[in-house]
């Protein structure tokens, strides 16, 4: 007999087997039917907690976007644990420590990172279609990203001593848009020696952003 989960359970149950599936095969693989099966449920289940495959799918997009947060807050405080490290060079230092420190879990979850996009994508075509819960998917994402990396700029120029000379929101922008360039690159070719070395190149970018605070 299947055993009675709550709503909540249930619903995440589903959508972990969607996840499953779209690492797997792809998003177009998840079907009510694939969902229902991988989760060992029936379909009348999986109709009962999203009443559409879109809402399915806008499910799963917040669930990477609660992961991929979580996944920032972990690398990115750790420039707390950094030893002194002030002026510019150091704010070098410790944008360098955060970002690599997201590296491990990136390398570790090449599957999870492809279907990040694969998300992003088909939430903003079911947009194009009129679908704004999709398409809101998107935009959340990038709204909780700006958001994080907006706080571990901050932090790390208050460590540093140092001050930034544009507006953080658009340096935060342009740090996320390096980020996705260079996943993206690295999911293509695998090659994790060039991309370390060009997050490198991407601290020195941004920490040329910044000068020693006045006195």
């Amino acid at each position: 007999m299947l055993n009675r989960l709550p709503a909540d359970e249930r619903r995440t149950q589903l959508v972990e087997s969607a996840l499953s599936i779209a690492e797997q095969r792809g998003v177009s693989s998840v079907t009510v039917r694939a969902v229902a099966e991988e989760a060992g449920v029936s379909l009348g289940v999986v109709h009962y907690c999203f009443e559409s495959k879109e809402a399915l799918i806008a499910a799963m997009g917040e669930t990477l976007i609660l992961q991929l947060s979580a996944s920032m807050q972990y690398a990115f405080a750790q420039v707390r644990h950094a030893p002194d490290l002030s002026g510019v060079q150091g704010l070098r230092e410790l944008l360098h420590i955060g970002l690599t420190g997201m590296w491990p879990t990136i390398e570790a979850t090449p599957d999870r990172q492809l279907l990040t996009y694969e998300i992003t994508a088909q939430a903003l075509r079911s947009r194009n279609l009129g679908a704004e819960r999709a398409g809101a998917v998107a935009f959340e994402q990038y709204r909780i990203m700006d958001e994080l990396a907006v706080s571990f700029l901050e932090e790390c120029a208050k460590i540093s001593g140092t001050v930034w000379t544009e507006p953080l929101s658009s340096i935060a922008r342009l740090s996320l848009a390096m980020i996705d360039g260079l996943v993206l690159r690295w999911l293509v070719d695998r090659d994790s020696d060039a991309t370390i070395a060009e997050f490198g190149e991407m601290v020195q970018v941004i920490a040329n952003k910044a000068v020693v605070a006045p006195q």
